[in-house]
This record gives structure tokens, sequence and C-alpha cells, in this order.
């Protein structure tokens, strides 16, 4: 028997800990949340100071029941969830559920925490434990709460103003509005012309570049020079004061250090990996999960990372130390800085890991684990480790130069170069960005330049540049961003992009974020109507309040209560005041010249489409929707009316079929006569030529000819192939042909008869509409024979009833008379 009952969350962390802990402890798993509020409206009650509705999940009430089970054999119960508010959670609803069954009598219950699923922190973690926490558990609650209120309010209205099945999310819909705001720059973005001008110099032979940075006593800024006749201008004149020739006016000599990054957060590792490994965020912290929780090197499953939800800089001293002595083998000495280094971090609140994410061990290099990682766990493992252990090493140091050379009087060019002298960190590893180019004078080398001596100009390189736009966000950027706004926390942000992709809101496209036309309506409608619910700063105090609650520096529930009040207002005004219309926000594309009625684009129930006409015109309205890859923000008047051109009649076949392309439930056609054949994907339904149309015409009928065993034309009765085998067919039942039958043999008195005797084809809900009529008249003779039973029944009550006081009547009538 098991004296002790411990509880995580993961199946393969369960195996890790019991290994650890020995025959004394068994470990289960909760698989995840035990509990949640009931998924419907109402779980949430504000006006009975937000009390909340759960329930067991379902899928996980076999593991609470065989935690229960367990429990009855053990005298302590422990509970181990991930060291933040999630894993909190998980461990008060567990204990609220077990309390409620009557479990707990005489159990000792204390909750664990640990970082790293080592043996040492393991067994640490047991020998030192707390009680659940209030103050985490109540800010979990609370942040579900919010989600919760926001979800079920704000999404039924988008149902009713813009389409069934959209939602909106307390901190998705900010991120959807970050992504969309970009693409509104991008898409105001108008470019700028710019000119730059260097100078191709050289000294005896070794070439190099320097830029134009003065000219005429005038600093060179990026708008200087705006044309081509500018330009050529400048050039000119730099050439005539040049004569061939520079002169080295000043050299500057430096010294220049770089640090290496701090060790990884849960944000700039899901920036990293996404930089560097091409990872999403979701396949980062699914990835992450593993090394965390464990994996078999050969003696059973064992930890490789520290805990991967966090947004603490801080290592562990005993870390730090088994890290220096790494950095010393594997680097040498010289490689260890004299003092260990020292991260602050930056988030407002840290408090909830204790560290960094690191290897549990830095002795435990990639390259030993390689055989045992699979390839994106090795990866994954690789960067971490080598991370980590740059943070420790000494700065990168670079020995740069800056030279300015004068072409004549108030001209200067400046050439400037950098040499890598020490590696330092450099030799491990470094930091990517995005959207960063890359550092022009990195590792390139000058000449030896005296001040006074003169290089050789071989030529002036005149360039054009434009300005771009704002870079569209890569999941690296979004995340940073977010985090830089205070939107969300660190194990929010993979859920955040995958609710983003899977409402459709947004798109990837070589790696960056486009919004959808959906997202835009959804994202404009929030951003007019409940501008404060999406307003970045909004967001982010409040992210700060429940941090605050986590603290226990603010009660949950005057947060709740805040928020709520306006919100619900908010919610029930909007409802009346905005019409469907105005919430979906038509964009006018001009007039149709044919009948001179407004032509206007949307988005509706079933997707973006083009109007002409409104409803209060006599005339109804005509609707075209949208061709893949238009968007109605950008479709113009004569792409919109070219939409109302189908069907398109293109000509005849050569047997005199009329022919026509059009669009129809499974998509585009050309249509020959009464028959049908599909358009192929490269062919559009708009611009389809009767030559390609007559192609696939005579593709489609090769091939309902290879379909054709047997054609009794008189008859119209054919034997066809099918999906499913042969048939036979005339027009109205399909018939299949038996197995032990030849299809080529058949007759056609032998089709008739199979025809004949097949039962009659019903229509599409004819069984479900007989079927319905006939329990339905079932349902009636029913209730009709239980209403004659009812009548009968009273009948014989009321009979039974009348000869009773008859009988008592005739007694009375008889006692008086014999008295």
């Amino acid at each position: 028997m098991s004296s002790h009952l411990v509880i995580v969350e993961s199946p393969a962390k369960a195996r890790t800990i019991e290994k650890y802990l020995g025959k004394d402890f068994k470990v289960l798993a909760s698989y995840g949340h035990v509990r949640d509020l009931v998924p419907k409206e109402g779980a949430v009650k504000p006006d009975e100071g937000f009390a909340m509705r759960y329930d067991v999940i379902e899928r996980n009430k076999k593991h609470v029941d065989a935690i229960e089970k367990a429990l009855k054999k053990a005298d302590a119960l422990y509970l181990a969830p991930d060291p933040d508010r999630e894993g909190e959670a998980i461990a008060w609803h567990l204990l609220e559920l077990l309390r409620e069954r009557n479990a707990l009598k005489g159990k000792q219950v204390y909750r664990v925490v640990f970082h790293e699923i080592t043996k040492s922190a393991i067994k640490k973690a047991i020998e030192d434990p707390r009680e659940i926490s209030a103050e985490l558990v109540n800010a979990q609650q609370a942040r579900r709460a919010l989600d919760y209120l926001v979800g079920f309010n704000l999404s039924p209205l988008l149902w009713k103003k813009i389409q069934r099945g959209l939602s909106a999310g307390r901190v998705q819909s900010p991120a959807l509005r970050m992504i969309v705001e970009r693409e509104r720059d991008i898409e105001a973005f108008e470019p700028q012309e710019y000119w730059s001008i260097d100078a191709e110099a050289d000294k005896d032979g070794q070439g190099f570049q320097a830029k134009l940075t003065e000219y005429q006593g005038e600093k060179v800024k990026q708008f200087s020079i705006t044309n081509g006749e500018q330009a050529q201008e400048v050039e000119a004149k730099l050439k005539a004061a040049a004569n061939g020739a520079l002169k080295v006016a000043k050299v500057e000599k430096k010294q220049r250090k770089r640090n290496p990054a701090a060790p990884f957060t849960t944000s700039t590792l899901q920036q990293e990996a996404s930089r560097k490994l091409g990872f999403g965020a979701q396949r980062t912290m699914r990835l992450a999960q593993q090394l965390y929780e464990g994996l078999d090197l050969g003696e059973g499953a064992t930890g490789l990372i520290t805990y991967m939800r966090t947004d603490s800089l801080a290592l562990a001293g005993e870390a730090v130390s088994e890290i220096r002595d790494v950095i010393k083998q594997r680097y040498g000495s010289e490689n260890v800085p004299e003092a260990p280094r020292t991260y602050r971090t930056k988030a407002k609140n840290a408090q909830e890991a204790h560290e960094a994410i690191r290897p549990t061990s830095a002795a435990r290099t990639p390259d030993s684990l390689k055989q045992v990682l699979d390839r994106d766990q090795f990866r994954l493992y690789e960067l971490i480790w080598k991370r980590t252990v740059a943070c420790q090493m000494v700065h990168a140091l670079f020995n740069t130069v800056g030279v300015d050379l004068a072409c004549g009087p108030g001209n200067t060019f400046r050439a400037t170069g950098s040499v890598l002298v020490e590696p330092g960190f450099i030799a491990v590893y470094q930091e990517s960005y995005d959207d960063k180019k890359a550092d022009d004078d990195e590792d390139k080398l000058l000449p030896p330049l005296e001040e006074g001596e003169t290089v050789t100009l071989q030529q002036l390189i005149t360039e054009q540049h434009f300005t771009e736009p704002p870079p569209r966000f890569t999941e690296a950027s979004l995340v940073k961003t977010l985090e830089e706004y205070g939107i969300g926390r660190p194990s929010t942000y993979a859920s955040i992009i995958s609710t983003l992709q899977n409402r459709e809101y947004v798109e990837m496209d070589r790696k960056r974020f486009f919004p959808t036309d959906v997202g835009k309506v959804v994202n404009d409608f929030l951003t007019k109507h409940f501008t404060r619910y999406v307003d970045y700063d909004f967001t982010a105090k409040l992210e700060d309040e429940l941090d605050a609650v986590s603290r226990g520096e603010k009660d949950w529930i005057p947060l709740m209560q805040d928020f709520w009040g306006p919100f619900h207002e908010r919610v029930e005004d909007k409802e009346k005041s905005v019409s469907r219309e105005e919430a979906v926000q038509a964009r006018d594309l001009g007039t149709d010249p044919k009948s001179g009625r407004p032509v206007s684009v949307r988005w509706g129930r079933f997707g973006p489409f083009v109007q002409i006409g409104t409803k209060d015109d006599e005339e109804k309205p005509k609707f075209a929707g949208l061709r893949p890859g238009q968007k109605i923000d950008n479709v113009e008047l004569d792409e919109a009316l070219a939409l109302f051109n189908l069907p398109r009649e293109l000509g005849e076949t050569p047997e005199g079929e009329p022919v026509q392309a059009n669009i129809g439930p499974y998509g585009p056609y050309v249509k020959y006569g009464r028959k049908f054949a599909s358009l192929g994907e490269e062919d559009d339904v708009y611009t389809i030529k009767l030559d390609r149309a007559l192609e696939i015409v005579a593709e489609k009928k090769k091939a309902d000819a290879e379909r054709i065993i047997h054609d009794f034309k008189d008859e119209g009765i054919r034997v066809l192939k099918g999906r499913f085998g042969p048939y036979v067919t005339d027009g109205n039942k399909n018939v299949s042909v038996p197995k032990d039958q030849e299809p080529k043999d058949l007759t056609l008195p032998q089709c008739r008869e199979m025809i004949a005797n097949a039962p009659e084809k019903k229509g599409r809900f004819g069984r479900r509409k007989k079927a319905g009529k006939k329990a339905a008249s079932k349902k009636t003779t029913k209730k009709t024979a239980k209403k004659k039973a009812s009548k009968k029944k009273a009948g014989k009550k009321k009979s039974a009833k009348e000869k009773a006081a008859k009988k008592k009547k005739t007694g009375k009538k008889q006692a008086v008379k014999e008295s």
C-alpha cells in the first residue's frame, strides 16, 4: 500500500516522478483540468457575486474516479500540477471535487511545486510543501470568468449582426486589431523616392565603399536627394570636386563590446524558435512540454529542461555554477566571466516561475542526446542549451574603424569596417531579429588608412530607393509586440494565435499574418462599437489588475464588477441600436451603368458579396459572391460588375449543342446541351474561351463513353460503370448489377426486368417524410385510442357512481318506508 498519493497533470510526468520517489509514493495524472465552467449561458452569475457553475470535464471523469479510488489507500495527498495559475487552479478544482465526494476524511493535503523534473527538485518539493494559494486561484478564476463573460456576450452579438460561428475574445480581439491595423497601414502607405550616392575607392589594390554623409556643408539625410535629376547633378559636382581621388580627413579606431542575450522566457523562446527553426508558437510549446516532462535516456524518463511557461530571467545558483564549469571545459577559462551574469526581467509580473527556461543539466550536451531525441526535439533542446550557455559567457569584442574621406570642400564620404577580434559568446550563440537588415559593417575589412593620405576614386554609385511599408507580423514579431504591450501572458500567446487562425480571421502567407475579410469586418465592428475593450492599454491594465490579484494586492470581485457593469450595458445597447447593415459596413463602389442603381460590396451570412441596388428599391437587389482572391477592401467597380456576367454564352459544340460557363453549388462548370463538366483549377469561369471549353467537353464525353458498357438508346436504358460497381439505369432508377452477372452480357429484356423489379426511387426527403407521416399517424392513432380508453374509463366510473347513488337513494327510501 502506497502511503502517499501525488497528482500531476500528465502521465509522462507521472511515470518520471514515480521513478524518483520510490515505492511509498503512487503518482497519478489528472490529464489537465478536471472541471470547467458549464458550457452554456449562466455559468457565471454576476448578480450572485460572480458565482460560477463548474462541472467535471467528461473526458477526465475516469481519471478523477481513479484518483478518488487510490486516495482511499493513502494517508496523504500531494497536489503537484504546474507552478503557475493554471496549475494552482487544477489543484484547487481537484481538491474541491474530492471534498464534495467526502474523499478527504483523515487525509493530509499538501501543495508541492517544482520547476524542473529532476530527482533533487522533486524530493526537495515533497519535503517543503505549502498550502494552495487562494490568490493564484482567484486570479485564474477571475481571468476565466472575464473570458467567459466576454465570449458569451460578444460572440452571440456577432452572430446576429454579422455571421454565425464568429467569436470575440478579451485578448484575442486586441491581437486581431494589431494585425488589421498593420494591414491598413500597409494599404495606406505611399512609397517615397530617395537616392543614395556611394564612392567605390581603392588603396593599393584593396577596394572598399564609402557613403556620402555631407554635401556642400550640409548633412546628407535619407530624403536629401529625392529624384534622378538631382542625383545626377550631385554626382557630376562630386566627380568634378574629387578629380579621381579622395583625401583621408579623419580616422577613428574603437573597440566595441557585445553582450550575450538573456536566457529564454516563454516569449523569447517562441520568437527565436520561429526565426531560427521555423516553428510556430504551438509547435514550440508542444516540444518544450515533451522536453520538460521527460524522455527516456536509457534509464527511464528524465526531464531535460525547466518549466517552459515563465517570464523570469533568473537562473538557480547551482545551475549557473554547472554552466560555468561546462564553459571552462568546452571553450576555455578565458570565456568564463569573473562574476556570473545576472539578468533583470522587464515583465511586470514575473513571480510565478522562479527560473528562466534552461537545461536541467548543462553537462547534458545536445550531441549526447542526438540519438535519443527526434529531429524537432533535438533542434529545440540545442537552441535552449546554446542560449543558456552563451548567456554566462564573456562578451564578444570587435575592432571598429570609421574613416571620413573628403571630396572637395564641404563634401564627405564615410567608410566603416568591423572585425571580430574575440568571439566570446558568439562562438556558441547569436540572437536573431525580425525585419532587421544585416549589419553592413559586420566583418568588413578596410585597408590601413592614415589621415592626410589620398585614395583612388574608382567610381560613384548612384542608386534609386523607395521607402518600404511597415512589415506584416510574423509569429515572432506578434508575440514580441503582445508582450511589449502587456497583452496576454506567456501561456496564452500560442492559443491566441491558433484561435485567430482557426476562426479564419487571419491567414499565413510566407510566414506573415494577413487578415481575412471576415477578420477585418469583425475587427471594425469591435473597434467601432467596443473601442474600450479592444484598446491595448485597457487590455494591458486588466492584465496588471489580474496580476495584482495573484499577488494578493487586490480583491477579484470588485475587479469583476468594474468590468461587468459598463460592458454589459454596452452589449445591450449595441444589440438594439446597431443594425446588421451598419455592422457589416458595406463599401460603395459606384453606379451600375445599365440600371443606374448603386453597387456595393459587403459581408453576408455566407461570405463576401457584391450587391446591385438596395432593399428599398422596387426591383429586388442582385447579388454575386466574390471570386477567390478578391477582397472587400480592394475590389473595384468593373471587377464587381463582371461577377454578374454569368452564365456566359460561349458558342456551340461541333454537334450543335449550346455551351455555357457558369458557377453552381459544386463550383464552376461548362454546360453543353443538358450535360455538365466541371472546370479545372487553372480555368477561370469569367475568362474561359470556347476552344478551352470544348477541350473540357471532349474530355468529359470521353470519360462518359468509357463508363458506358451498353447503351439501349431506343429504350433510354444504359449499363454503366459506377463508383460502387456496374449498374443499370433508365434515368429514374439505378439498379446494381449482381456480382455473379457479367455486365457486358446483359440483354435489353434482362435490363427491363431488373428496373421493373427495383423499388421506386425515393426523393431526398421521401423516406424521412413517409416515416414522419407514419410516425405521426401512429401517434395520432395512439392518442385517439388513449382518448377513447380514457372516455370509456370515465364513463364506467360515472356509471358506477350513478349506480351507487341510486342504490343509496333507494336504500334511504326503503328505510323511511319501513320506519
